[in-house]
């Protein structure tokens, strides 16, 4: 068996427990709640929750667009705007301490009390929400990367400076390449949080969008809806984890490789 081949048959087997595990907690779910009668708009079966996504396939896929749209678009803005403030952060010691402070504060800031200000100032149309997400993303990755940045070898910076290495190509080759896991680890974060951060937004208004699905179907006391928009808003957000993860990969091989050949034992 190739390596490939072994690999995709290790991945599987890590799965297997955790879907084991989803499963049982699906049947006891089905059977709990048909053996005590649960009403459905209380808390509805797996096989009820599973006909009210075939109920609304057709009007989903319009939604889920919609939502990575702005979760993406704010993703994009809290990189670039991140790894920006990280290098002033990391390049200037008055700028750290006069910044770093505020930016803690700032996470102090409930969305949900954000969210309506943001409504009042850009409309209900896409901005608010990707200022959402933006601002849900931002915090990771300058801590990371500042953090990255700030860990660099000091040593290796002197040895290249004294080489005659200007202040870009230290960047290039040293600082940037040190900073690079701690800011996927960030970014990772930010992914994770990134469609949450654009179904808040899509609450307070939207015309489409999870969170309007999720908005109507509450007030239509469709628990069984709501149930299949958590689904989804959770499959969406693990396959964009996954795909920064397999973009980690790809950016820094031979971290990954080492990795692999720990756990290996090689």
């Amino acid at each position: 068996m190739t390596h490939a081949g072994r690999a995709l048959r290790g991945r599987a087997g890590e799965a297997l427990p955790a879907l084991a595990f989803l499963l049982t907690v699906l049947v006891v779910w089905e059977v709990t709640v048909r053996a005590l009668d649960v009403a459905p708009y209380l808390v509805p079966a797996p096989s009820r929750v599973w006909d009210a996504f075939l109920e609304t396939r057709g009007v989903l896929p319009g939604h889920i667009r919609t939502t990575m749209t702005e979760a993406l678009a704010g993703l994009f803005i809290a990189c670039a705007s991140g790894v920006g403030i990280a290098g002033l952060l990391a390049a200037s010691v008055p700028s750290r301490r006069a910044l770093y402070p505020l930016l803690v504060i700032s996470q102090n800031i409930p969305m949900v009390v954000l969210a309506p200000l943001l409504a009042v100032w850009f409309g209900f149309g896409i901005m608010p929400k990707v200022l959402i997400v933006a601002l849900i993303g931002f915090f990771p990755i300058v801590v990371s990367t500042t953090d990255g940045l700030l860990r660099a070898d000091r040593d290796l910076v002197e040895l290249a400076r004294s080489l005659g290495a200007g202040r870009w190509q230290v960047l290039r080759t040293i600082l940037i390449p040190s900073a690079v896991p701690a800011f996927f680890a960030g970014l990772q974060i930010s992914a994770a949080y990134a469609v949450l951060g654009a179904v808040i937004g899509e609450w307070v208004g939207a015309s489409s969008g999870l969170g309007l699905f999720i908005a109507r179907s509450q007030r239509a006391f469709r628990v069984d809806q709501v149930f299949v928009a958590v689904i989804v808003i959770a499959a969406v957000s693990i396959a964009l984890f996954a795909a920064v993860h397999l973009l980690a990969r790809l950016a820094m091989p031979w971290q990954h490789a080492g990795r692999e050949r720990t756990e290996r034992g090689v």
